[in-house]
């Protein structure tokens, strides 16, 4: 069993949902126009119906209102909302527990410093992007790791999925870095934006694997 949680985002075919990480997630880009994997609630509902059992299903959003956040998880059905932008107030406790910040991390080599995070015991899950993102992830951008792994200490109380700018060449590297809970990647298994690539979707699982197993080693 993989040790490394892997979530898959900006699916937006359901033919490639066999392709997903088993004891992951996938996640659906959901209502963010800017985004060339967004897909309508509609969509996102038939997508959701297809995703394999044993999979963690996820909505990807920016700034939603407490009645997105509701059709989420009411309708749509999601597991987990990650949320760019502000959480809105409002939430009853059950779907608080199930928002996953998303934190915008300067790009390597950047002089900009951290923003404030979140106390730990407030959350239980937290994702890690890239600084300067125009839309919901998916840039290709890489965060500073080092910047990252100040962070996966910081939280020890949750945990924490790093994304930006991975792919099948770089995530060994990235977890070597960081040692974060679980990574998160979307552009990095595209043959082109917001079409997933079936050979790369394998090959980033495998490096994965092959990274488990030499740190086990």
């Amino acid at each position: 069993m993989r040790k490394t949680f892997v979530k898959f985002c900006g699916i937006t075919d359901p033919a490639v949902l066999e392709f997903a990480p088993p004891g992951g997630a996938v996640g659906f880009v959901v209502d963010v126009p800017s985004s060339p994997r967004t897909v309508g609630y509609e969509r996102a509902t038939e997508l959701a119906a297809s995703v394999p059992s044993g999979i963690e299903v996820w909505a990807v959003v920016v700034r939603p209102s407490v009645e997105a956040v509701h059709r989420l998880f009411d309708e749509v059905g999601v597991d987990w909302i990650q949320v760019h932008g502000g959480v809105p107030e409002g939430l009853d406790p059950i779907e608080r527990h199930r928002i996953v910040p998303s934190i915008a991390i300067p790009p390597g080599g950047s002089e900009i410093p951290l923003p404030p995070l979140p106390a730990d015991t407030e959350i239980r899950r937290l994702q890690l992007d890239v600084a300067g993102a125009p839309s919901a992830g998916g840039t290709g951008l890489l965060p500073s790791w080092p910047a990252c792994s100040s962070v996966v200490e910081r939280m020890a109380g949750c945990k924490v999925l790093l994304g930006g700018g991975l792919n099948p060449e770089n995530v060994a590297d990235a977890l070597t870095a960081v040692r974060p809970w679980g990574v998160d990647v979307s552009s990095g298994i595209e043959s082109a934006p917001g079409i997933k690539d079936p050979d790369r979707m394998r090959r980033f699982l495998e490096a994965v694997d092959r990274w488990e197993s030499a740190s086990d080693a």
